[in-house]
């Protein structure tokens, strides 16, 4: 099958474990939203992905391929990270140059012209930019790839609003035009709220959901009222979290609305995608 297929992997640090029989798929053509807390497991397994790490046991497959250690997959996936894994000394043209050595999909007319859109100085230094215009190359260079398989780790670190509106704007037309796996790693949940198809959230180490993401927004609502009545609302149902302040409280559910109870003084809302993640993955009982 087209796409990555994640299959019963683990991965220890020496106490910590940081995934746990993770298995689920990145289907080919669609954009994901990668989401969890710091240290749920989303860079270890990204790592795992881009083979910058190595699994302790389980395996990824890219379009039914083993990707460890396997050049044939090397073309078909990038991935853009957090991490500064580039040569500081060197200008923003000869990267463009080596990573052209590496990639032969790169397309260098077109860095260029993001450069260009997004005001990024070529002959400059990695090591001169600033934390945003470092963030702005690394995106470029993913941009500019025709690879398959990008993945975004904290994309719009140190951007500015401007700057965030451009690489969505970039990122949407560029995927419109060749269609590709995109997977977005962000904590900016509602920024990408509009832009993902379906949402992976993982949390301490294991796949918590996979779901579109228009299925899980008409699924997510909260009630709210009188503690006593919304309680009796809620039995049985399936409740994700809650909020309280003296005898009042917000329920947030998942599952089929039913109809409130006439009199009862309960308002029902919807629940955003930001919500719904922090609900979900929150420490506190409801």
């Amino acid at each position: 099958m087209n796409g990555i297929q994640i299959k019963h992997v683990t991965k220890q640090f020496q106490e910590i474990t940081a995934l746990e029989d993770v298995s689920f798929n990145f289907e080919y053509g669609r954009i994901y939203g990668f989401l969890g807390r710091n240290g749920a497991g989303k860079s270890t397994l990204i790592n795992i992905i881009a083979n910058r790490i190595f699994a302790d046991s389980g395996e990824v497959l890219v379009d039914g391929v083993p990707s460890r250690e396997n050049m044939k997959v090397h073309e078909k996936i990038f991935c853009m990270s957090e991490a500064d894994l580039y040569d500081k000394d060197l200008r923003i043209r000869d990267h463009f140059k080596w990573i052209g050595r590496f990639y032969e999909s790169f397309d260098l007319e077109k860095a260029y012209d993001i450069a260009e859109k997004f005001g990024l100085d070529t002959n400059k230094k990695f090591k001169a930019l600033s934390k945003g215009y470092q963030s702005i190359f690394k995106l470029t260079a993913a941009l500019a790839l025709n690879v398959p398989y990008v993945i975004f780790d904290e994309p719009v670190l140190g951007l500015d609003a401007n700057h965030r509106e451009l690489f969505y704007e970039l990122l949407l037309r560029d995927y419109e035009n060749n269609e590709r796996t995109i997977i977005i790693a962000t904590h900016l949940i509602e920024e990408v709220a509009n832009i993902i198809e379906e949402v992976v959230l993982i949390d301490k180490g294991k796949v918590l959901l996979q779901d579109n993401v228009a299925s899980l927004l008409e699924m997510g609502y909260s009630v709210s009222g009188l503690a006593e009545k919304v309680d009796e609302y809620c039995a049985g149902k399936n409740i994700i979290g809650c909020d309280e302040l003296g005898n009042l409280k917000i329920a947030y559910l998942l599952g089929e609305k039913t109809p409130l109870p006439s009199g009862s003084g309960l308002t029902f809302s919807t629940m955003n995608l930001q919500k719904l993640f922090v609900k979900l993955t929150e420490k506190g009982d409801c």
